[in-house]
């Protein structure tokens, strides 16, 4: 969990900040992204496009997160660390939509453009944020996870966190749609994985002994999506998974007809467009508060068509 301990340290680093900013210390504006892990592909393919911005527009990039989605104290330390180097802006992805605000309120103190990215905070200090619409993405997964199963019986989700915005909205959004839009339709369970795939493999094991006549699973994440897939497989369960991303594991267990599809993101689009917003805001121009990147649905019918094919990741 977040510490007073990790914040009391996190704030005596952003002393090092004061009396000038990244812009005016060097001749290349530092821009550093701090994600919410490396573990996943997902982040690879950001951080891919976060790059491409770096070199169209000349500054300087890095990227980074902890080792895993549940460390949150070392994503703090990492933020605190980039900003006591003094960047231009920083783009980050909270692991927790609160811990960081603290920290967050010291940058913008500072004079240092808050860039959000995938998942925002809870609070105004970003200036911008570029990400998916989460909750109308796991809408869409809701709507075709119910096509699926006739519209009726048991389903279940398997969350990668309920502290992020990600795992928030798409928790959310699936399940309010579910309600909406198809009472036929029973929510069971909604457990929490870590976005660990082994974790979301134990767990839809033990979804699936609780309610041997469920029809279908959502996992909200890559790694929550390849555990279900998993958990089925060893069950020996006939379910309808819907995931959430990419990845090689899933487009290959979408083509063996292990998933029936998946939502993708635009994880190139959400990088390059975080570095080129937060670019604009250490030059003080003017941007756009929300930054939507756009979501697809893909399946073994559409998996290799050109727009599908350059939103998907390995």
């Amino acid at each position: 969990m977040f510490t007073r301990r990790t914040l009391l340290g996190a704030v005596a680093a952003l002393s090092l900040m004061a009396g000038a900013t990244g812009a005016g210390a060097q001749d290349k504006l530092y821009v550093p992204l701090i994600s919410k892990g490396f573990q996943h592909q997902f982040w690879q393919a950001v951080k891919a496009g976060a790059d491409q911005a770096a070199a169209e527009f000349g500054v300087e990039v890095t990227f980074e997160g902890p080792d895993s989605e549940s460390q949150v104290d070392k994503q703090i330390d990492m933020l605190a660390a980039a900003l006591a180097k003094k960047p231009a802006a920083i783009g980050f992805a909270a692991l927790d939509s609160q811990a960081a605000i603290p920290l967050l309120k010291q940058a913008n103190d500072a004079g240092i453009p808050v860039i959000a990215f995938d998942s925002g905070v809870d609070s105004d200090i970003p200036q911008a944020t570029a990400a998916t619409n989460n909750a109308a993405a796991a809408a869409l997964a809701a709507d075709t996870l119910a096509e699926l199963i006739g519209d009726a019986g048991k389903v279940a989700v398997v969350a990668h966190d309920q502290t992020s915005r990600t795992g928030v909205d798409r928790r959310d959004g699936f399940v309010n749609r579910m309600k909406e839009a198809h009472p036929n339709v029973e929510i069971v369970a909604i457990e929490y994985g870590g976005g660990d795939h082994l974790k979301s493999t134990e767990i839809t094991k033990a979804i699936l002994t609780a309610n041997p006549d469920i029809k279908g699973i959502f996992g909200t994440n890559e790694g929550s999506a390849i555990g279900v897939v998993n958990g089925v497989k060893e069950q020996g369960a006939k379910v309808v998974i819907i995931g959430y991303d990419s990845g090689k594991a899933q487009k290959d267990a979408i083509r063996e007809g292990l998933m029936a599809g998946a939502i993708t993101q635009n994880p190139v689009g959400i990088g390059y467009e975080t570095v080129k917003v937060a670019v604009a805001a250490a030059k003080g121009e003017k941007i756009e508060k929300t930054i939507d990147t756009g979501f697809y649905w893909y399946d073994k019918t559409n998996i290799d068509s050109p727009e599908i094919s350059a939103v998907l990741y390995d």
